[in-house]
C-alpha cells in the first residue's frame, strides 16, 4: 500500500529577501579582499535587490540567501580584476621583463619585503610603464657579449710565452693554472682568479705584439708604406701641409694600411680546436725572448640561471605574468563600465547557484500534485551568460592593447593629414 506524503511545508525554508545589508557583507564573503571598501559593501548589498528583481522574487520564491549574493558579487569583482590584469600583463610584460618581483599572499597582495617598500600601495597594475623594450635589450646584450662589443658577459685576457719551434699551446691549461695561483707565467696578477672552477673557456681573440724593429719601419714616421695625402708616399714632418680629402677616403686608407700590415709583416694566423691553439707558421724564424708574449681574450660561459656577481642582471626578476607585481584592482578604481559588467556577471553566478540548489530535487511534492523545478534551464542560462560576458570583455580589451592603440593613432594622423590636404589655407593679411 503506497505511503501518503504529508510535507510540513510546500515551500523552501530559505527564501531570498528583497534587500541586503552592507554591515553583513564582510562576514559573508569568503575572501574578504574588498571588505575595507564601503563602496564594495554597499554595492554587494544593492546586488541583492537586483537579483531579487531579475529572478522574479516578488512572484516566486528564490532559494538563495543574501550571503550567496554577496559571495557572487565578490567573485564577479575578482573575475573582472583577473581578466583586466591579464590584459594588462600582455601590454607591459616586455617592458617589465627582468625587473624586481616579490612574494604574494593567498589574496594576491604583495607581502612585506623589499618590493613592498617600493611598490606597496602604488598599484602598478593601474600604471602604464615607460617603454623599455626589455626583451629586445636582453637579446642585444647577449649578441653583444658574444661579439665582444659590450654586453653583460665579463671578458678576461691572458697571455703566454711562445717558444721557438713549438706550434701547439693548451690555452685551457694555461688559464686554469693562472686562475688557481692568481699569477700568470709572467708573474702578473690575474683578474680571473677563482673564476674558472674547471669550466670551459671560450676564446674570442688571439693577438701578439710585433717586434720593435717593425715599429720604425711601419710606424708613425716610417718610410715605406706610410700613406700621406693619398697620391704620394713619403715621410712628412709635423708642419707638413696636406690636401683636404673626404673622410671615406681616409677610412679606406686605414683599411688598406691594416691589411698591408697583416700581409707584409709575417703576421701569424691560428686555429683553435677544443681550446688548443695552433700557430701558423711555427715560431722558428724568429727567436722569442722572455718578454715576448702572445695574448688572447676569453670568457667563461656562465649559467643562465645564476645572477651575475658584477651587477644585477634580472635573473631573479619578472619572467612571466605570474611574477608581475599585480594586485587585485581596487574596487574604487573600477568605473561604471566595469561595475555594470560585475552586476551582470554576479547575476549569472546567482543563477548558477540557484540551478545547483534546485537540481538537488527534480520535483517538489505538494498536496495532490508536484512542482517541476527549472534547474537545467538556470544552469544553461548561467553558463551561457558567463561565457558571453567574459568573451565580450576579452574582445574589447583585445582592441585596447597598446599596439592596437598605436595603430589607430597612426590611422587618425594619416586621416587628418589627408583632410588637411583638401582644406584651403587661411588668408593672412600683412
Amino acid at each position: 500500500m503506497p505511503t501518503n506524503l504529508n510535507p510540513i511545508s510546500t515551500t523552501s525554508a530559505v527564501v531570498l529577501t528583497s534587500t541586503g545589508s552592507a554591515d553583513k557583507v564582510g562576514a559573508a564573503v569568503p575572501f574578504g579582499i574588498y571588505t575595507g571598501s564601503n563602496d564594495f559593501l554597499n554595492g554587494a548589498a544593492l546586488q541583492v535587490n537586483y537579483v531579487y528583481k531579475k529572478l522574479g522574487g516578488d512572484v516566486i520564491d528564490i532559494e538563495l540567501t543574501p550571503a550567496n549574493v554577496y559571495s557572487a558579487y565578490e567573485e564577479a569583482v575578482l573575475e573582472y580584476s583577473y581578466i583586466v590584469n591579464l590584459h594588462q600583463s600582455k601590454n607591459v610584460l616586455s617592458d617589465y621583463m627582468g625587473n624586481a618581483t616579490g612574494a604574494f599572499d593567498h589574496l594576491g597582495n604583495i607581502k612585506s619585503g623589499s618590493l613592498s617598500s617600493s611598490l606597496g600601495g602604488t598599484h602598478v597594475e593601474l600604471k602604464m610603464p615607460r617603454m623599455r623594450f626589455s626583451i629586445a635589450k636582453r637579446i642585444g646584450e647577449g649578441l653583444a657579449s658574444l661579439s665582444g662589443m659590450g654586453g653583460t658577459l665579463r671578458q678576461y685576457s691572458a697571455s703566454f710565452s711562445p717558444a721557438t719551434g713549438q706550434q701547439d699551446y693548451d690555452l685551457q691549461t694555461i688559464v686554469e693554472t693562472a686562475a688557481d695561483s692568481g699569477i700568470d707565467t709572467a708573474g702578473n696578477n690575474v683578474d680571473f682568479k677563482d673564476k674558472i672552477d674547471n669550466k670551459r673557456i671560450i676564446v674570442t681573440k688571439v693577438f701578439y705584439r710585433s717586434p720593435r724593429a717593425m715599429w720604425r719601419f711601419y710606424g708613425y714616421y716610417g718610410g715605406i708604406g706610410v700613406v700621406g695625402n693619398g697620391s704620394t708616399y713619403g715621410q712628412f714632418s709635423d708642419d707638413s701641409t696636406f690636401e683636404v680629402v673626404p673622410t671615406w677616403q681616409n677610412k679606406l686608407q686605414a683599411i688598406m694600411y691594416e691589411d698591408s700590415i697583416n700581409t707584409r709583416t709575417s703576421n701569424y694566423s691560428y686555429e683553435i680546436v677544443s681550446n688548443r691553439l695552433r700557430l701558423y707558421p711555427t715560431p722558428s724564424d724568429y727567436s722569442f725572448g722572455p718578454s715576448d708574449r702572445m695574448f688572447f681574450r676569453f670568457y667563461v660561459d656562465e649559467d643562465a640561471w645564476v645572477e651575475n656577481d658584477q651587477f644585477k642582471s634580472g635573473v631573479n626578476g619578472i619572467n612571466n605574468m605570474n611574477t608581475l607585481p599585480f594586485a587585485n584592482i581596487p574596487y574604487a578604481n573600477i568605473n561604471s563600465i566595469g561595475k555594470q559588467w560585475i552586476r551582470k556577471y554576479a547575476l549569472a553566478l546567482c543563477k548558477e547557484m540557484l540551478g545547483q540548489i534546485r537540481g538537488k530535487f527534480t520535483t517538489v511534492p505538494i498536496p495532490g500534485e508536484s512542482v517541476t523545478l527549472n534547474h537545467s534551464e538556470l544552469l544553461s542560462q548561467a553558463k551561457e551568460e558567463q561565457t558571453e560576458l567574459k568573451d565580450k570583455l576579452k574582445e574589447i580589451l583585445k582592441e585596447m592593447e597598446y599596439p592596437e592603440l598605436a595603430k589607430r593613432d597612426a590611422e587618425k594622423a594619416e586621416s587628418a593629414t589627408a583632410t588637411l590636404k583638401n582644406s584651403p589655407l587661411p588668408i593672412f593679411v600683412g
